[in-house]
């Protein structure tokens, strides 16, 4: 889970890494996934990507903090601390300082921040939005304004009314209640770096996060995509995806669009080192590791 930086054109690339590990399952994780096509795959995909004995896939949740040459930018701010998150046992209540000692291990602090952008409004993707201050919840980053789909936001403000859901009453509301939320359509361009790519499926309005001034130089997928094995067949879709059809098309669709190109795909959730450049595989698609060049 070491620190790892990317160089591209004029920006920089960080991943900042809380947690790595078997994650769950991989026959319960991807939906359509059977027993010939995972044993068929077992000789790339381990131990990188699937625990071998127990038959897991291994997951990084991680942030990546992009430097342009105007804005310092946090895409999704991973588990978080202090969360009430009893169905997964790693995250519940969790108190460590994995992600912050990464932070600054890359150089920076919370003040250093100047936009947070979340690509969807998971648990896994907001948890650090906000702290524990006095049993309040604060945001953690106090000089950032955070960047939400307002259609994303409005899916979920209408599910938590109806029954309450912790990630969004103690990592999304707060920000919103203290205006420091900006709610943009999820096509939305910041500067001439920085542009948000609509991908739905995995939620409502997710979105990719494009770089580059005057060509794609980095993507950063969001949960567009979660194990390699869904490079290689894009049709298999998380089984939570909230529209699993949705998901694939989208999937295979941003897989087509930037294979054979010069374009650093940044992965949320593949194993170390998480970032590679798409190439073709058969019907399907690989993720070819890019090494650090910072």
């Amino acid at each position: 889970m070491s620190q790892t930086s990317f160089h591209v054109s004029d920006m920089t690339v960080h991943r900042i890494v809380e947690q790595e590990g078997p994650f769950m399952d991989a026959m319960v994780f991807l939906a359509g996934l059977t027993p010939e096509v995972l044993e068929e795959h077992r000789w790339w995909l381990e131990p990188n990507a699937l625990e071998p004995v127990t038959g897991k896939l291994i997951l990084c949740f991680q942030s990546y903090i992009v430097q342009t040459p105007y804005h310092v930018i946090l895409i999704d701010s991973c588990i978080g601390n202090d969360k009430n998150m009893p169905s997964w046992s790693d995250w519940h209540m969790k108190t460590d300082n994995t992600y912050m000692r990464a932070l600054a291990s890359a150089g920076f602090g919370v003040e250093d921040i100047d936009y947070v952008m979340c690509t969807h409004l998971h648990a896994d993707h907001v948890g650090w939005n906000t702290r524990l201050e006095n049993g309040r919840w604060v945001p953690t980053f106090p000089n950032a304004r955070y960047i939400l789909s307002a259609r994303e936001l409005g899916y979920w403000m209408e599910q938590n009314a109806r029954s309450p859901i912790s990630c969004i009453t103690d990592s999304v509301l707060p920000i919103v209640n203290a205006n420091r939320a900006d709610l943009v359509r999820s096509d939305h361009a910041l500067g001439d770096h920085v542009r948000l790519l609509p991908t739905p499926g995995h939620t409502t309005d997710h979105f990719a996060v494009v770089l580059g001034k005057f060509k794609p130089e980095v993507v950063l997928t969001g949960d567009l995509l979660h194990s390699p094995l869904q490079a290689r067949y894009p049709e298999l879709s998380y089984s939570a995806d909230y529209n699993p059809q949705q998901a694939a098309q989208t999937r295979r669709a941003f897989l087509e669009e930037y294979c054979e190109r010069d374009t650093l795909c940044c992965t949320a959730h593949f194993p170390s080192p998480s970032a590679g450049y798409i190439t073709r595989w058969s019907n399907g698609f690989r993720c070819e590791v890019a090494k650090s060049s910072v």
